[in-house]
């Protein structure tokens, strides 16, 4: 079929490990792909113009532009993350506004970690409760961007998204941590009173070092990337919509996962960690510890109550997985 023919699909920050296999999915599914980002490659953020030309006729849009929070929370990275995603955002809903034919589907990515630290519970779309601090405010100011305003003709859906297992940042740090030793499980304890964590945007909340006696039992809630893009296909092809918790149904905590990694790099070392041997091991890696010290406990009711299947259950079975994916990758090159 010419490319003129095919349903438009506009894909806004592709770039990313998600994007581009989101791009590539959507290609084999017939859609023509229309990509927006910092440089293209078919569009530009802040080309008001072309940003609705791209989404005016689109069948369906998904935005998962955003700086990457694999940084050091500095001043700079924090009011990065925080604009890149709202600016985005509010760019894409004016142009949804204005467009003669909007989609009728649109997805924008968000976060699990905008649940409280829970250990009694897991957190749903219908009960989960927010939390409070920087990563939260994100997200909130995020999600209130994409749901402002009336938009009638177009289905609007927050992809709250856990840990992506995938070659991605997350699952990156991850194995990192695991093959220089230090994959044993990670407590989280007391450290230096600091304000990177401290709350954002025009509300903030939180303004302390969140920090618990985990005892290395926080939950971890984690999605791999086949799950990711199936969880995608189902929503533009069902009718659900507002905030979707997209994760596995079966949570681990950071015992089982750091065992788990162990087993699949095949480190015979895992030194235990506690949060003052974290912090500078995660100032190396150029990262934050609350990747692997938050508790996370997500259940994605939203999907399993419309029926969705997920793909991988095992938490092993999916580290296994990617970590194979890495060495074909390594081996081809």
């Amino acid at each position: 079929m010419p490319d003129a023919d095919k349903p438009r699909a506009v894909v806004a920050g592709g770039s990313g490990f998600i994007g581009a296999a989101l791009t590539k999915a959507l290609s084999q599914d017939g859609y023509r792909v229309v990509q927006i980002g910092r440089s293209g490659p078919d569009v530009r953020w802040g080309d008001a113009a072309a940003v609705r030309r791209a989404v005016d006729g689109a069948d369906i849009l998904v935005n998962l532009a955003g700086k990457s929070v694999n940084c050091r929370y500095t001043d700079a990275n924090r009011n990065e993350i925080l604009r890149s995603r709202v600016e985005t955002t509010r760019q894409l809903r004016e142009a949804v506004q204005d467009a003669a034919a909007p989609p009728r589907v649109w997805m924008n990515a968000s976060t699990a970690t905008i649940y409280r630290y829970a250990l009694d519970r897991p957190q749903t779309e219908s009960t989960g409760e927010l939390g409070t601090g920087f990563s939260v405010d994100v997200a909130r100011a995020w999600e209130a961007e994409l749901f402002a305003g009336d938009l009638p003709d177009t289905r609007r859906v927050a992809l709250r998204m856990a840990i992506v297992l995938g070659d991605g940042p997350a699952t990156n740090v991850l194995v990192q941590l695991a093959r220089i030793g230090l994959g044993g499980t990670q407590h989280d304890g007391w450290w230096f009173p600091h304000r990177r964590y401290r709350g954002i945007g025009a509300h903030p909340t939180g303004d302390r070092v969140p920090w618990h006696r985990s005892h290395g039992r926080q939950k971890f809630s984690w999605i791999h990337i086949d799950d990711v893009i199936g969880a995608i296909r189902f929503v533009r092809d069902g009718d659900v919509s507002g905030p979707v918790n997209l994760a596995a149904e079966r949570t681990s905590d950071n015992r089982s996962l750091m065992a788990a990694l162990r087993r699949v790099v095949g480190a015979r070392v895992g030194l235990p960690s506690w949060r003052f041997m974290l912090e500078p091991a995660m100032w190396v890696l150029r990262t934050e510890p609350e990747l692997v010290v938050k508790s996370r406990w997500v259940h994605p009711e939203t999907l399993t109550s419309a029926g969705y299947s997920f793909e991988h259950s095992d938490l092993e079975d999916a580290l296994r997985k990617v970590i194979d994916a890495e060495a074909v990758e390594t081996h081809a090159r």
